[in-house]
């Protein structure tokens, strides 16, 4: 169920974004930005069944960003960030740790790396200068590529044997998420941006291939990043064509 209301909501966001993109063609932008950015990454899958704050581990990020039009930004970017997770950690409806996590003990963790280009929808034009508003909020979509390295280990010895792996992967996640972009002044703007990233894979962990009775073989794994950024934006004055045919009119 869950996949296909991520489904659902990915398309209203395509859908949104391209009509608008359509729609203003004729007003492109001449600015784009460059930047880098601060955060945590997050798990979610057999380990952690939903998102838990104290997962939250250190990533970074490098970013381009360039303004098509006015409400619709392209953006190509590379994020690293580590990931962990604990069975002990979760909690069930009583407060304590649901029977199956506590017999399974097990707990992962790693680091993961990602390649992404996503389309964002600004609802304002934070770059005006001529209006009092200088920031806006957004929603963004796009695709990503990742490459994960993980270890998973358990504490149950006598599950040992088949739970203690480690290994690494590359796979294709669908990331999209919500922000908000500042500008500080003319050229610096300051960023914050929190997304989830549907990956298609069970094996961020390395349980998707367990006995179903210790895993849920049926829900793929997922992954998050937070963070605030920097960035600094560059102006691009086109020139007129009748100074292009006539270079000596700027002389």
């Amino acid at each position: 169920m869950t996949y296909f209301r991520f489904q659902n909501s990915l398309l209203a966001c395509l859908l949104l974004a391209g009509s608008a993109f359509f729609c203003t063609a004729l007003h492109a932008q001449n600015t784009s930005e460059l930047g880098i950015g601060l955060g945590a990454t997050n798990y979610r899958g057999e380990i952690s069944p939903r998102y838990q704050l104290q997962n939250n581990r250190p990533a970074v990020t490098a970013f381009y960003r360039k303004d098509v039009s006015v409400p619709i930004t392209v953006r190509g970017a590379l994020m690293a960030g580590l990931l962990r997770a604990a069975d002990d950690n979760v909690t069930g409806v009583n407060g304590a740790v649901p029977p199956l996590l506590a017999y399974r003990q097990a707990n992962t963790k790693g680091w993961l790396a990602e390649a992404s280009a996503v389309v964002e929808y600004n609802f304002l034009d934070y770059h005006r200068r001529t209006d009092k508003v200088h920031f806006t909020p957004y929603l963004f979509a796009g695709l990503a590529l990742f490459y994960a390295n993980t270890t998973t280990v358990t504490n149950n010895a006598a599950l040992a044997g088949s739970f203690n792996r480690q290994g690494s992967q590359f796979g294709v996640a669908l990331p999209a998420g919500v922000g908000f972009k500042y500008a500080l002044s003319q050229h610096l703007n300051l960023g914050l941006e929190t997304g989830v990233r549907k990956a298609f894979t069970d094996q961020l962990d390395h349980l998707g291939d367990q006995t179903p009775l210790l895993v849920n073989t049926h829900d793929q794994d997922w992954y998050y990043f937070t963070g605030l950024s920097l960035s600094y934006t560059f102006y691009k004055i086109p020139c007129p064509d009748q100074y292009k045919d006539n270079t000596k009119l700027l002389k």
